[in-house]
């Protein structure tokens, strides 16, 4: 199996003292067939989310917490620890000056498929143009990967960064004259880390491992462009947390309380259960999906491991052991360390994924054998039809159901003004943050992990503006809303306060 391009040649019968090969020596193949093949893909996955996940979805609720940071449509909600502002910045060139739902998602759209293209890019000269058309392709048709591509979220934006990184790693591991490659660590370490700073260092954990550990890896230049990357992404992170969180310790600290306390706790049949198209899972019970929507998901690993055995007895192995690896270390915490699951968070994992299982799936297919080959060639297509149907018809079912769900908060919304609560104005209870969102209103939380006031604070407020508290069916309503009037708008009850006196709105 071809595992990258072939290793330095060197002469037998040179003398004197040898140097050590370089990992691997990078290949580049003609320019105009490579990047058509990536072009096509790209913008396919593109055209793919604008059809099948639809711009006019509406916002969900940590969408709603991101764009309203710079929305000039409602005031920022609350930003908890775990957050990072990479996303909000990500969409500002739109968010900051258009509520547009719709032109934000195209926005996205464009510019998810244009990330994809250049992290299948960065690989160029590692990969045959065939294998990383194939693994994008594989990437791309990923219900989650179509689904959240467009969305104000910073998953995805995770596993381009990994991809896009691990390719310049090994393309300046190969050649230490690659300048262009140094950089790319250094910035898709650094996009990686301005989304989630925690999941930059679990997916380039063992990238730094080999910088440091292993003897040929060992290149100072390129350590420093990785933790330098690191570094200038999370710079934000780690100022904000002394400025409003108390310091790094409290932050990290909050960030694991908010995700139920991060340690040894195994969440792989989580993830398996919101594998059908539960976009959070928490508390994640009741049955997994169907057979034939999870088959992937067991297949995965077994391919992984082959195209592993293939590369090591190919004696190449770098290209395809290097992402398998940081492959393994994205995933793990969210497989092995936290109580719930959202198929979001291995991503990164699918995408690093994605090119070595491509790899053997080449390999299967350019096999040689008169009837071998047919026969494999006709199985494999079968089988990805498939799959690719499969994927389909859960993304549908995705879709169909979030933009139910997020009608109905425009609905709650629009009755909210209808009861006279109008921005300036204040929500809580069930579903506040997109609620507020839609209905250009402040959010607020007495209890829970975007808890930021407290009851007297909430009374407080009620006297100078709007305000209104969500209560679902069979909820009971907070002590501070006994003397409000009661209202139904769609299934949730709205209580509302008492008209501020005049001259009481600021």
């Amino acid at each position: 199996m071809r595992d990258g391009p072939q290793a330095t040649d060197r002469s037998a019968t040179s003398t004197g003292p040898r140097r050590p090969d370089p990992p691997m020596a990078v290949r580049f193949p003609p320019r105009s067939r490579r990047e058509v093949a990536l072009a096509v893909v790209a913008g396919a996955f593109t055209l793919a989310q604008l059809l099948l996940v639809r711009p006019g979805m509406g916002l969900g609720w940590d969408e709603s917490v991101y764009v309203s940071q710079l929305s000039p449509h409602a005031p920022a909600a609350f930003f908890s620890a775990p957050r990072a502002r990479g996303v909000p910045l990500l969409v500002a060139p739109v968010a900051a000056w258009s509520s547009s739902t719709t032109l934000l998602r195209i926005y996205l759209a464009v510019l998810s498929g244009l990330a994809l293209f250049l992290a299948l890019r960065a690989w160029r000269g590692v990969r045959p143009a065939r294998v990383l058309a194939t693994g994008g392709a594989l990437f791309a048709t990923l219900w989650v990967t179509l689904f959240y591509g467009p969305q104000a979220m910073p998953n995805y934006w995770v596993a381009v960064g990994a991809l896009a990184g691990a390719g310049c790693f090994l393309r300046a591991q190969a050649n230490r004259f690659d300048r262009t490659a140094l950089w790319g660590v250094g910035l898709s370490a650094a996009l990686m880390a301005w989304m989630r700073p925690t999941d930059a260092v679990w997916a380039t954990l063992p990238l730094l491992a080999l910088l440091l550990c292993v003897r040929r890896w060992r290149r100072p230049a390129l350590l420093v462009a990785l933790v330098g990357g690191l570094a200038a992404g999370a710079a934000e992170w780690v100022i904000e947390a002394y400025v409003s969180y108390g310091g790094l310790a409290q932050r990290l600290s909050d960030a694991s309380r908010i995700q139920g306390g991060l340690g040894w706790n195994i969440a792989v049949g989580d993830q398996l259960r919101a594998l059908g198209g539960r976009t959070l899972c928490r508390p994640c019970t009741g049955a997994a999906p169907a057979v034939l929507e999870t088959l992937w998901w067991y297949v995965l690993p077994l391919l992984a491991a082959l195209t592993a055995v293939f590369a090591v007895r190919a004696r190449r192995p770098a290209a395809t052991l290097v992402p398998l690896a940081c492959a393994a270390s994205a995933a793990f915490p969210y497989l092995f360390m936290i109580g719930y699951a959202a198929p979001r968070f291995l991503l990164p994992a699918y995408a690093l994924l994605a090119l070595p299982v491509a790899d053997l799936l080449v390999h299967l297919v350019r096999a040689p054998g008169r009837i071998r080959r047919p026969l494999t060639v006709a199985l494999l297509t079968l089988a990805l039809a498939g799959h690719v149907a499969v994927q389909l018809v859960v993304l549908e079912d995705t879709v169909r159901r979030t933009t139910a769900a997020h009608r109905e908060w425009a609905a709650v919304a629009a009755g909210l003004h209808r009861l006279g609560v109008r921005p300036p104005c204040l929500v809580t209870g069930k579903n506040n943050v997109p609620i507020a969102y839609y209905a250009g209103c402040s959010s607020a939380a007495t209890v829970g992990h975007d808890a930021n006031t407290t009851s007297a604070g909430i009374r407080r407020t009620a006297l100078r503006l709007p305000t209104a508290t969500l209560v679902a069916p069979g909820g009971g309503p907070p002590a501070y809303t006994r003397s409000w009037t009661p209202h139904r708008v769609a299934d949730l009850r709205v209580y509302v306060a008492p008209a501020p006196a005049a001259g009481g709105r600021q």
